[in-house]
């Protein structure tokens, strides 16, 4: 085999990797939207009290989007993963028994159910920015839109087996016990992932020429002042983050709700409720390195600016389209597909989100990649509590037509973007 075909091998296993820590990473963030069936009841806790539960993960995992790019560019993604996939795990494992802990007769249940989601939210916003990381060094230039769109395809994987699995065991064996073996599994995929992986090609055991991790260059000493200068000086990536908002506010209104919504509000028991729940996140599975794929190839053919903004602008407008199609459908399998369509249609835009990162500053990436999805799960942060309190006032249509015109929103902000004006110094 040839250096080259090893590279190439290699750069698969990465990718393999990724997308499993992804399905992990989704397991541990959707399987409480599935046990709150029995812990609402259970701890007396009412919907808005678990809307803020929700968000008390989103608040975290948006607060350290910033720091975790940063640990990625300076110390790796194979270090900062590791531990990240080793704190979110303890995190989950917690979320089985908070509720019983010294900490609930503090500061009650559903502060000690907050504090602990907090916490794991912690943990996972280091996962996004370590993946660009690891893409930025292992994929070329013209694959970065796939390499990413595999990656983050994991959230569709892991979002899709976990209504349906996570209601079965809690049928079976209690909702705790979704919680154990969600922590065992990230433990696991915590291990293969410091087995297996490495920083960049060259640092490799398997490949031809291995180097010590200390003659690598291209890894960040962190955000100097050149770079933070150049970043204030380009629109560029403001429009990135704000665009990405909204299709966080969309992403967490299926991550929060969408189980929920099946059972209380279109009448499915909980087993087919799980089932039907995980058709928009086999839509992801599809969409997400769909669009990476097109982002790459219309990249090439019209330029790197043209391509990715034909990619997300087009992503967004039919994601938008088809929630709003779908809150107004009288029949419940109708309003499942075209809600499924748009979250398909919504992860379709993801891979030029995030290739758009790495082509405006690859030295960089981890800290641009958690730049932008801190704007995302601030917009996420509003979605758990601001749906339910809508559906509340004026009913479920119009709280998803909502998420349907925030869609809309994004696309409209991808008309401000020009990647080849706005490339950050790596100085």
């Amino acid at each position: 085999m040839t250096n080259s075909d090893r590279t190439h091998a290699l750069r698969w296993l990465i990718l393999a990797l990724l997308f499993g820590t992804s399905v992990v990473t989704y397991i541990d963030r959707v399987n409480i939207s599935v046990t709150a069936r029995q812990m609402m009841p259970a701890f007396g806790v009412t919907q808005q009290e678990m809307g803020w539960i929700f968000s008390a993960f989103v608040a975290g995992y948006a607060l350290f989007q910033l720091p975790g790019g940063w640990l990625a560019d300076r110390w790796g993604a194979r270090l900062v993963l590791t531990g990240a996939l080793i704190w979110w795990s303890f995190c989950t494992a917690l979320t089985a028994f908070a509720a019983a802990s010294p900490l609930a007769e503090m500061i009650g249940i559903v502060g000690a159910l907050m504090l602990v989601r907090f916490a794991l939210g912690l943990g996972e916003a280091v996962a996004l920015p370590s993946f660009n990381r690891a893409v930025a060094n292992w994929m070329p230039p013209d694959s970065r839109g796939l390499g990413i769109g595999i990656a983050i395809g994991g959230i569709g994987l892991g979002s899709a087996l976990t209504p349906p699995v996570a209601a079965w065991i809690m049928v079976n064996w209690g909702w705790q016990t979704v919680f154990y073996l969600s922590a065992g599994l990230g433990l696991l995929m915590a291990l293969l992932w410091w087995i297996l992986a490495r920083d960049r090609p060259d640092e490799h055991p398997w490949s031809r020429h291995p180097t010590s991790s200390s003659t690598v260059v291209g890894r960040s000493d962190g955000v100097n002042s050149a770079f933070r200068l150049s970043l204030l000086q380009h629109r560029t990536i403001w429009w990135l983050v704000l665009s990405y908002s909204c299709l966080g506010y969309v992403a967490y209104v299926y991550l929060s709700w969408f189980y929920l919504y099946l059972v209380n509000v279109r009448g499915f028991d909980a087993l087919h409720g799980g089932l039907y729940a995980s058709t928009p996140f086999w839509a992801i599975l599809i969409g997400c390195p769909l669009g990476g794929l097109a982002t790459d190839r219309l990249a090439l053919v019209y330029g790197v600016t043209r391509g990715r903004v034909l990619t997300g602008m087009s992503g967004m407008v039919c994601a938008g389209l088809a929630i709003a199609a779908g809150a107004y459908a009288d029949s419940a399998l109708l309003a499942i597909a075209s809600l499924s369509l748009g979250a398909g249609c919504l992860y379709f835009a993801v891979g030029a989100y995030w290739a758009s990162i790495t082509d405006l500053s690859k030295t960089h990436a981890g800290a641009l990649s958690g730049l932008m999805n801190t704007g995302a799960n601030l917009g996420g942060a509003l979605s758990p509590s601001l749906t339910p309190w809508m559906a509340d006032q004026w009913g479920w249509p119009p709280a998803l037509a909502v998420a349907g015109a925030v869609a809309l929103l994004g696309a409209v902000l991808w008309l401000k973007i020009d990647l080849e004006k706005g490339v950050i110094s790596d100085g």
